[in-house]
């Protein structure tokens, strides 16, 4: 054989077998292998990511549940200055009465 139909057959030879490789590296199963190696390599973080927001969901529903009680607390006691007004005014008239007793106690 002569040397330029030997580079040409060698030519043919190697550029088959790359496209050959390049099937084989790029078949669906190794896709699905390698999909596969990323998602248990991933995975304990992913879930660990998870524990940790669920555990700071709960953590922060407590609080925003004791902001909600506190801010009912604060609203009940607005509400019932009306009624600290009425005994105010009813320790001022116990008050009075009792000043005014005590002077006619001390009058006759």
């Amino acid at each position: 054989m002569e040397e330029p139909e030997m580079q040409l057959k060698g030519k043919k030879v190697t550029d088959k077998f790359t496209e050959s490789v390049y099937v084989l590296a790029n078949e669906p199963s190794v896709a699905l292998y390698r999909l596969q190696e990323h998602v248990r390599r991933s995975l304990p973080e992913l879930a660990q990511h998870k524990a940790d927001m669920q555990r700071w969901e709960e953590q922060s529903q407590g609080a925003i549940y004791t902001v909600e009680y506190a801010c009912s607390a604060v609203k009940n006691l607005v509400d019932s200055s009306v009624y600290f007004r009425s005994v105010e005014g009813l320790l001022k008239q116990a008050i009075s009465i009792r000043d005014h007793m005590n002077a006619t106690a001390q009058g006759h």
